[in-house]
């Protein structure tokens, strides 16, 4: 489908360079775009003349759509349709992200976040149509079609049953990740702005592991992680497993963040922030190929979203580390040094620097605490050793006589576990 993009700013020059991606991550073919420079028009967003002229350029390359990149009002957009040829369609930006999340989405999960946003989108406009139908009394006023009054309640409602929805599944996401914690595994989440590489970043890190293997530790662990130059490939959440010196972590891919996104946008995808707010350790991933200038936006694009609710450490990977020579990369570390300090150099595609990031995450990662067991040699405590080393860092091991010896570091929760297996065998063995 043949599109034209436009933007609108207040001053400066308009960078369609996003917009033209996201286009195209929609399937669009984008044939042209346009500008303007000034203050809003209440009417049309753009000036009257700038329309004139979209509309002419939409008649000369026969585009069928046009993809605005501002949020515009129920009236603006109704405005700019009937400047332009008949049939015509027209999207803002927000409606653009709203179409791509609709096609990426494979979950229950994805689809319920994507309705929700889509609700919370038209919310306002139907709110507007409400208003106007009561102000003129006509069917249809302004060709915005015929408004149930109802409609804003029923929005409303639907809001809440999928929110009620989002809540219980947020709820046993939890305590999966209750479960694997307690299973021994740390959980590190890798975020940053779309297209930066995380997914390629992702399949360098973990181990190449089958959805069956190891079921107990990991039951629901993708076994492929998306790589494609094109934004929200991956909008759901992927994870693997991933075997550190003496840690093992699974790894959480999510969807990318974007400039811009309006604080109800950011809210209906809760859900699978989730993954990154409660990790252990965020790998915060950025294209390190781009000038300061964007890396910079990116990376406060990319705290803002974080700021609000993430509990975990933020370490910052630059990726694509291979298209820069040393002074670039050391010109960009310096410059970037407030909003990322101490970063990882990495090449997701090359496997450049993933030895060391694998190591800067074990130190990242919360520190464990130091156990020493003495158990007696019972039928019972290999069953035990075994576990304990499925679960921590194993540092001694020794068997004498009749009792065994365990050193280890592990996470608290493991800690009690073993302490409570190690009391039982204790118990049966002196009664």
């Amino acid at each position: 489908m043949r599109v034209i993009v436009a933007k609108r700013v207040d001053s400066g020059s308009a960078d369609l360079s996003e917009l033209r991606e996201l286009a195209t991550a929609a399937g669009y073919t984008v044939v042209d775009e346009l500008s303007q420079t000034r203050t809003e028009d209440p009417a049309y967003c753009f000036g009257e003349g700038k329309i004139k002229e979209l509309a002419a350029r939409v008649a000369e390359l026969k585009a069928e759509t046009v993809i605005i990149d501002n949020e515009v009002g129920p009236f603006q957009m109704f405005n700019i349709g009937q400047a332009l040829p008949a049939e015509t369609k027209v999207l803002d930006r927000f409606r653009l992200i709203l179409d791509i999340f609709g096609q990426r989405a494979q979950t229950r999960k994805a689809q319920l976040q994507v309705e929700l946003a889509e609700l919370r989108y038209e919310l306002p406009r139907a709110s507007a149509k409400a208003s106007l139908a009561k102000r003129d009394e006509r069917p249809g006023f302004m060709g915005l079609g015929e408004y149930d009054e109802s409609r804003e309640q029923d929005i409303k409602a639907q809001i809440s049953n999928i929110k009620a929805e989002l809540d219980a599944i947020a709820n046993k996401e939890a305590d999966r990740r209750a479960e694997r914690r307690e299973s021994g595994f740390d959980l590190v989440a890798l975020a940053g702005y779309t297209n930066a590489g995380k997914s390629t970043l992702l399949r360098q890190l973990a181990a190449e592991l089958d959805v069956d293997e190891n079921v107990n530790k990991h039951p629901d662990l993708d076994a492929v992680a998306e790589s494609q130059d094109m934004l929200f490939t991956t909008l759901g959440t992927t994870t693997r497993r991933a075997e550190l010196d003496h840690r093992e972590v699974l790894l959480t891919d999510t969807v990318g963040f974007i400039s811009e996104l309006p604080h109800w946008l950011v809210e209906s995808f809760q859900s699978t922030l989730e993954s990154v707010y409660r990790a252990d350790l965020v790998l915060l991933v950025v294209d390190a190929s781009e000038p300061i200038k964007a890396m910079r936006e990116k990376l406060v694009t990319s705290h803002d979203t974080l700021h609000e609710r993430n509990e975990a450490p933020i370490l910052t990977v630059f990726n694509k580390a291979d298209l820069l020579d040393t002074d670039e990369l050391e010109e960009k570390r310096a410059g970037l040094s407030g909003i990322a300090p101490n970063p990882i150099a990495v090449s997701g595609k090359t496997g450049e620097g993933i030895e060391t990031l694998r190591r800067r995450v074990e130190a990242e990662l919360p520190t464990w605490d130091h156990e020493r067991l003495l158990v007696p040699n019972a039928d019972e405590t290999m069953s035990l050793v075994s576990w304990i080393h499925d679960h921590a860092h194993v540092q001694t091991e020794s068997y004498e006589a009749d009792q065994v010896l365990l050193e280890f570091d592990a996470r608290p929760a493991v800690i009690e576990q073993a302490r409570s297996k190690a009391a039982a065998i204790n118990a049966v063995e002196s009664s």
